[in-house]
């Protein structure tokens, strides 16, 4: 199969999605089949995942039900990509999901809660790939943070920041230590996008569940002024995934239409 990802296996975590349209693991989950890889699309929700295998025109995704908070799963999933697909050259870590509060409103169950799925599940990633990448002479891991990890968004949510800004460093430490080996760790920084998530969680935190009031305040933060979606987070693991990416490594990019560069 021809493809930017022809004859590479990647595992997407978090492929399927809270509710319809397209998220940051469906949209990266359709996106790498299409350009030639042998996907394992990694959710804890098998209906989730169908809708994403649903979505696919062409090239071969296989649903792996999984919860990547637990490192017995992980280590279990990357061991499904090398006996299942033929081994592993991409992994995209891309669980995660916000609870609000500030310091003295968010108790501590809630914070830890939030640096689990937020930050260990990029850790427990990159540690059980990185010696399936071993196996394999090199690859690429693409984890996915947000822009709430690097300035205030809008609202107060300090374990998400927390952790978002964790996954940043952690993403820095790892591409150093094994750049030798050839692999290779970046991460994609989203900002306030139109995924399935306004709808089903963030309006109902943040709104009193107005999505569309949500939808406005979010896209006045916007210079180029429209929401990108999934798919915008999918074109950027997309390129740091394939091999146009080789000299690019502990770096990010923000995709965000410009949210971050403001000063307001």
């Amino acid at each position: 199969m021809t493809g930017r990802l022809a004859d590479k296996v990647a595992v997407v975590t978090g492929a399927g999605s809270v509710g319809d349209g397209w998220g940051n693991g469906r949209a990266t989950a359709v996106a790498f089949a299409r350009e030639g890889a042998r996907v394992l699309a990694v959710d804890r929700d098998r209906e989730a995942l169908d809708a994403t295998l649903a979505l696919v025109e062409t090239g071969t995704v296989t649903a792996h039900v999984a919860d990547v908070t637990a490192s017995d799963e992980v280590a279990a999933t990357i061991a499904a990509a090398e006996d299942r697909l033929g081994g592993l050259d991409v992994l995209v870590n891309n669980v995660g999901g916000s609870r609000a509060g500030g310091v003295a409103e968010l108790d501590e169950e809630a914070w830890a809660a939030q640096l689990d799925v937020n930050l260990s599940t990029a850790f427990l990633g990159c540690r059980h790939a990185v010696p399936a990448l071993r196996r394999r002479g090199g690859g690429a891991i693409v984890n996915v943070a947000s822009t709430s990890g690097l300035r205030w968004t809008g609202s107060a949510q300090a374990g998400y920041a927390a952790a978002k800004a964790g996954v940043v460093q952690l993403s820095r430490v790892t591409a150093v230590q094994y750049a030798p080996e050839g692999i290779r760790v970046n991460t994609v920084v989203p900002g306030q996008l139109h995924t399935p998530m306004v709808e089903a969680r963030l309006a109902g935190q943040r709104a009193g569940g107005d999505v569309d009031a949500l939808l406005a305040q979010r896209l006045a933060r916007i210079p180029l002024g429209f929401m990108g979606d999934g798919r915008d987070t999918a074109a950027a693991a997309l390129f740091l995934a394939s091999d146009e990416a080789r000299f690019v490594t502990g770096t990010e990019i923000v995709v965000d239409g410009g949210m971050t560069a403001r000063c307001d």
